[in-house]
């Protein structure tokens, strides 16, 4: 465990890539504890209807990376036909710099983590879909903010939904009844020396009794 304060663990989780440690094997009883403070998390009715795929085993890893690109190259036939939501700002060519750097290095991670959600979502209502999501997300940012805690850090990768069914053959995921919410990284982090972000113009974001 570090030593870290309440607010640092807060203002200084970062989405970590390139500061990944693929020298240092993880522990699986320490993976193990992270999510048991993960299924803490509030959920929908208590239901905790989410479960974790870990994975540990290089060749399944190596399987999992190149799925991954596969993704990436979904992804990027998609954007050529529908602009990106995404604004670009300055710190774009860094995060993209640091995601290519991801990419390239997927089947290295120590540990690869894919949270799941009972059923599938395509074409549901927005309240099952908020629902659902809504009790999956808190619990993978537990997760998150626990794996700081033993100086070890993730990101949030979504590429390889392009995917998914592929995922789910190669980890024995039921496609039909289950649907992935993403794709984790876990390593010991390169030092734990992390800043609070930039957020300049969150302010504006925030609107009173009407938008």
């Amino acid at each position: 465990m570090i030593d870290i304060t309440p607010v640092e663990l807060l203002t200084t989780t970062r989405t970590v890539r390139k500061r990944l440690d693929l020298s240092k094997p993880v522990d699986r009883t320490v993976v193990e504890e992270c999510l048991r403070i993960a299924w803490q998390a509030p959920n929908g009715s208590n239901q905790q209807m989410y479960g974790w795929v870990c994975v540990d085993d290089p060749t399944t890893r190596a399987a999992m990376a190149d799925i991954y690109r596969d993704g990436l190259k979904r992804h990027q036939e998609i954007s050529a036909a529908n602009p990106s939501p995404y604004k670009v700002n300055d710190r774009q060519q860094l995060i993209s710099a640091s995601v290519f750097h991801l990419l390239q290095h997927m089947q290295d991670v120590p540990v690869l983590v894919v949270p799941t959600i009972e059923t599938r979502l395509d074409g549901v209502s927005i309240f099952e879909q908020g629902s659902r999501w809504g009790s999956i997300l808190p619990a993978v940012w537990n997760f998150m903010l626990a794996l700081r805690l033993h100086g070890m850090g993730s990101a949030w990768t979504t590429l390889h939904l392009h995917c998914e069914k592929d995922m789910a053959d190669l980890l024995g995921i039921p496609f039909d009844e289950v649907t992935q919410a993403g794709m984790f990284p876990v390593a010991y982090t390169i030092g734990t020396d992390f800043h609070a972000a930039s957020r300049a113009h969150s302010e504006q974001t925030i609107r009173w009794n009407k938008w």
